[in-house]
């Protein structure tokens, strides 16, 4: 049996009706291209990783490991794309790189906007959030080890059932390990963070990431708090947000209770 392609067989489309080769080939010129460009990200990535100064030892644990995944879309807030994007992060929560490596992470990586302020990030971030909830809240609940009220000190974001702390970068970022060239998001499982502390090594490993960081900024950053101090959601887009800052976020309630004592405001 000789194959076209991964789905399809040189017979099965020697012999398909003219209007359904036409398809074929389309699809077949589109997924060229999208393995092109997720070849081209994935060589930005590793760019924007490997250099000694960027400080985060999880990313380039991943990096050095092969734990990671990247996945690339069109434009970032955009329903469509989120829906894709929802279908990746479903296939990464059960995929061997995620369940075989301590620091696992999805990547996803928006070819639009390039040039955006950093409210604008943060908003199109939010709003690609609150799109994945709407669709995982059909089928999944909310992590039951994290809280869904982002005003809450201990909100993670869900999905699928599991909590994780997000890392948005774009290239109008005022911290510099986030000033990637194009819009992004990075998806880290809380889980892993957990067991990283049941091991007694995330203090030191957060240490070192804090004193790297501040090395390359020049400055510490100033939404950083561990997590149940403050709400993590403060620190997802990069951006410096202000005292009282909530985000335009609201999790679908599907039938279990917040246990946030703010989540009636």
């Amino acid at each position: 049996m000789i194959w076209l392609c991964e789905n399809i067989t040189l017979l099965e489309f020697a012999t398909a009706p003219r209007s359904a080769r036409v398809k074929i080939v389309s699809w077949m010129k589109g997924a060229k291209g999208k393995q092109r460009d997720n070849t081209a990200i994935e060589r930005k990535f590793r760019a924007f990783i490997e250099p000694s100064a960027y400080p985060c030892l999880g990313a380039k644990a991943a990096l050095n490991m092969g734990a990671y995944k990247l996945q690339f879309y069109a434009e970032l807030g955009d329903r469509r794309a989120s829906s894709h994007l929802a279908s990746d992060l479903t296939r990464f929560i059960d995929s061997p790189v995620r369940q075989s490596s301590d620091f696992a992470t999805f990547g996803a990586v928006f070819s639009r906007p390039i040039e955006m302020t950093e409210l604008e990030f943060e908003q199109r971030l939010w709003r690609t959030l609150q799109q994945l909830n709407w669709i995982d809240a059909k089928k999944f609940d909310w992590d039951p080890t994290v809280d869904r009220e982002p005003g809450c000190a201990n909100f993670a974001f869900s999905f699928g059932g599991h909590a994780f702390y997000i890392v948005g970068m774009h290239r109008g970022s005022s911290r510099l390990a986030r000033r990637f060239p194009l819009p992004a998001l990075m998806f880290n499982l809380h889980e892993q963070f957990r067991k990283l502390r049941r091991e007694g090594k995330w203090e030191r490993m957060k240490t070192s990431i804090r004193k790297r960081d501040a090395a390359l900024q020049g400055e510490w950053n100033p939404m950083l708090d561990d997590f149940g101090e403050r709400s993590e959601a403060r620190q997802y887009s990069g951006r410096a947000v202000e005292e009282g800052w909530s985000p335009s976020f609201r999790a679908a309630q599907i039938g279990r209770a917040s246990r946030c004592p703010f989540s009636h405001l």
